[in-house]
């Protein structure tokens, strides 16, 4: 069997992917109900102050603090309540010296007051208070623009939607956001021993039940894209060319598992011009890619390490994303030789600033991404890293 002539390093082909593809130029309006894990197609920019007035931060008393400052548990002052207001209401009153108006966290402040004495700090009787402690100018008082300032730019274009970026949105008067149009990614499988259905008889006769199309789609959906399986299909060398034709066509990226080496039913990397094919990756070395398709391993683990190494940078390339991996310094619990010329995936599991290496070996053990949480790489020019040492991990 042939065998590569030349292994491209795991970055020059990871550039040589990301040179050849351009972010959509697609975008569309969404309700913000509709915006988690989308990614800005532009800078938001907070038409309003938030809060849009001064506001009270505690449920308490408003008053002027020069009035409070003589104040001792010892020794209270006295101040007149003049109203009282709950959160949504606004008082017609205006504080003037010796006076207090109560109201609630939320509240706004009434004319005339610059501070808020909470309303454990005071002994009530009446109409009349009595303040134990001082307060200060400005304490216990959310200002107008606090948060956020009528102009300023709150998120930034390729900034990835997370719960608390739509709370913001919706909280200065947001209905609707823009995104980049979700990628639209072919995925082809193929190889005659799967199926997609379990049957114990077609099993102990040689076949695998086909677990690839599942994973890539949650991948690809995770990582901002929009999945179309073609299905799965046997290593008949029309049918793969036919559906990576169609699948070019209909797609921003494709993706196609087995049939990346050079075995005489490998026939996907035959019907693409590549501008790579076999690169120094471990697991995933016979990954290919060019005209917009990735021809990738059949092996589950492979093909989830040379997503990670590849295909979801190339996503996030297509929509302009930012930030979107989560990276994390762990120390190893063990030592990890590694083969000079290779550049290794290794799963780990992750937890409170240490990180496990997973043992299970072999591109077919899925149970091996279950019990990994993250990866740390391994570049090409390191024979691995001792115990205790820092490495890096990217958590998925």
């Amino acid at each position: 069997m042939r065998e590569f002539k030349r292994l491209t390093p795991y970055r020059e082909a990871l550039n040589l992917l990301l040179d050849d593809l351009s972010e959509v130029d697609e975008v569309e309006e969404i309700s913000l109900e509709n915006g988690l894990g989308r990614v800005l197609a532009e800078d938001v920019v907070s038409p309003v102050d938030s809060p849009p007035f001064d506001r009270s931060a505690v449920d308490g008393y408003a008053l002027r603090a020069e009035d409070t400052f003589p104040a001792r548990e010892y020794s209270p002052v006295e101040l007149r309540v003049i109203d009282e207001i709950v959160a949504g209401e606004e008082s017609k009153a205006k504080v003037e010296p010796g006076t207090a108006v109560k109201l609630m966290t939320g509240s706004k402040m009434p004319k005339g007051a610059n501070a808020v004495l909470m309303q454990e700090m005071a002994e009530r009787e009446g109409e009349i208070i009595r303040v134990l402690r001082p307060v200060a100018p400005g304490q216990n008082v959310a200002f107008k623009g606090e948060d956020v300032k009528k102009g300023e730019v709150v998120l930034r274009k390729g900034h990835i939607l997370r719960p608390q970026d739509l709370a913001l949105l919706k909280s200065i008067g947001f209905k609707t956001v823009k995104v980049k149009r979700k990628p639209r990614v072919g995925i082809i499988v193929t190889g005659d021993e799967l199926i997609e259905e379990f049957d114990e008889g077609v099993l102990k006769a040689g076949k695998i039940i086909e677990s690839n199309s599942i994973m890539l789609k949650g991948l690809v959906k995770q990582y901002f894209g929009e999945p179309v399986f073609y299905g799965v299909l046997p290593d008949n060398e029309e049918a793969i060319r036919g559906a990576i034709e169609r699948a070019k066509k209909e797609n921003d990226l494709v993706l196609v598992t087995g049939g990346s080496a050079f075995g005489d039913k490998d026939f996907a990397h035959r019907f693409v011009r590549l501008l790579f094919h076999g690169t120094t990756i471990k697991p995933g070395r016979p990954i290919g890619y060019g005209e917009r398709v990735v021809i990738m391993s059949g092996y589950p683990v492979a093909v989830f390490a040379q997503f990670h190494l590849y295909v979801k940078h190339a996503l996030a390339k297509l929509v302009g994303a930012k930030n979107y991996e989560v990276r994390i310094k762990a120390k190893l619990t063990e030592r990890i030789p590694s083969q000079l010329g290779r550049h290794e995936f290794m799963k780990v599991w992750y937890e409170n600033g240490v990180a496990r290496p997973i043992k299970k070996k072999g591109s077919g053990i899925i149970s091996s991404l279950v019990e990994s949480n993250g990866y740390m790489e391994i570049p090409e020019d390191s024979e691995g890293y001792l115990e205790g040492e820092e490495v890096w991990v990217t958590l998925y």
